[in-house]
Formats: C-alpha cells, sequence, structure tokens
C-alpha cells in the first residue's frame, strides 16, 4: 500500500490519478507515540567495533494524505541532552562543547520536504536535518510496518528505517588519533528510527 507519492513514468499519455481507497483511510494527523518510539545511533569506535546510543526525549508528528500523498509531511525534534550510551561519563563528553554543545544547542530536529515509494512499503523521505547551527539535506529511508487498532483503540502506524551521515558535515569533528593508526569515532553514522504514531482525534 502506497503512503506517499510515487514516482510517474515519462509518458506522453495524460496523467491519471487513482486514490487507493485503504491509503486514503490512513489519511490525518499523528502523533509519535514516545513509550514506542526509538530515535538512535550507531558508530564505529576506535576503529574495531560499534557504539549505539538512543535520544530517549523526543516529539513530533506525521501528516498523511492517502489523496494527495505528496503533501504527506514530517516533523521531528529531538533532546540532545537525552542522549543515553549507556556509559555515563561517555554521554557527558557527547554533551560536551567537543560534540553536541547542549547549553548552546538543545534540541535536533528534522522538517520533510517530500516523500516517494521507492518500491512495495518502501519510503524514501527527504528533508532538512539541524544540528548545532548547521542545516543540511538528508533522506531517510523507511519500511512502513503496518497499520492497526491498539487495545486501547487508537489507531496506529509503524515505520522503521535508516539514514548515513557524516558527522563532520554538521559540525561534529572531534576526535583522537590512535596510536596503531586511524581515529577513535568514525565521521560516519549510521541514524536508526523505529516510529510508532498514534492518529489525533
Amino acid at each position: 500500500m502506497g503512503l506517499f507519492n510515487r514516482k510517474a513514468a515519462t509518458t506522453t499519455a495524460p496523467a491519471t490519478t487513482t486514490v487507493d481507497p485503504a491509503l486514503a483511510a490512513l489519511s490525518g494527523e499523528y502523533t509519535l507515540d514516545p513509550a514506542h518510539t526509538s530515535i538512535g545511533f550507531t558508530v564505529r569506535h576506535a576503529m574495531v567495533t560499534n557504539v549505539r546510543g538512543t535520544f530517549t526525549e523526543h516529539e513530533g508528528n506525521l501528516v498523511l494524505n492517502g489523496n494527495d500523498p505528496g503533501s504527506s509531511r514530517a516533523v521531528i525534534d529531538v533532546k540532545i541532552g537525552s542522549i543515553d550510551t549507556g556509559i555515563a561519563d561517555r554521554d557527558g563528553h557527547l554533551r560536551s562543547g567537543d560534540f553536541f554543545d547542549v547549553e548552546q544547542f538543545p534540541m535536533m530536529s528534522f522538517r520533510s520536504t517530500n516523500a516517494e515509494q521507492i518500491g512495495g512499503d518502501q519510503y524514501r523521505v527527504t528533508g532538512d536535518l539541524t544540528i548545532k547551527d548547521v542545516t543540511r539535506p538528508l533522506a531517510i529511508d523507511l519500511e512502513f510496518n503496518g497499520a492497526a487498532k491498539d487495545v486501547y483503540g487508537n489507531e496506529r502506524i509503524g515505520f522503521e528505517g535508516s539514514a548515513e551521515i557524516l558527522r563532520s558535515e554538521w559540525g561534529l569533528t572531534w576526535n583522537a588519533a590512535l596510536e596503531t593508526g586511524g581515529v577513535m569515532v568514525s565521521d560516519k553514522v549510521k541514524l536508526n528510527f523505529d516510529i510508532s504514531a498514534i492518529k489525533n482525534a
């Protein structure tokens, strides 16, 4: 089932639009459920292993328009100070001026500008990611996990996906050289999204 706009093939025939009734039924505004949504990251550490972390405080909303899928949009705000890698000292360093500088830049935000189906239940949402005082484009590949009504009567939809960034492009440049060669922290960071959203009444 398509949730966002599909790329139109080049053709000389008049364009036609067919609305999927199941898609149209999902139209509406949704709020991210923080208890069942995870936003995190994976980054290579010391060239040999991965460090994983999550941001435990975030909020956002989705607007799905089944009659005009191209107008669907997403907004997500993340409180950087809620970063949790499982080690307090490391979390403190990440909050410091060496990395996120949460005292001056407490939030990370994403504002979508476009969405498209890339095959089956696979989608690509593009938009603007802001970290610190830098805003750059980001494409997030997502899989639509389905829609259901939960035991409390809430209408839910779910997505999971990921994106890769170079942290240096957002001003996150701190590093340390290793005696054996290489650096302490990889420039490449994988962002991970597991989203559950509830339809607004």
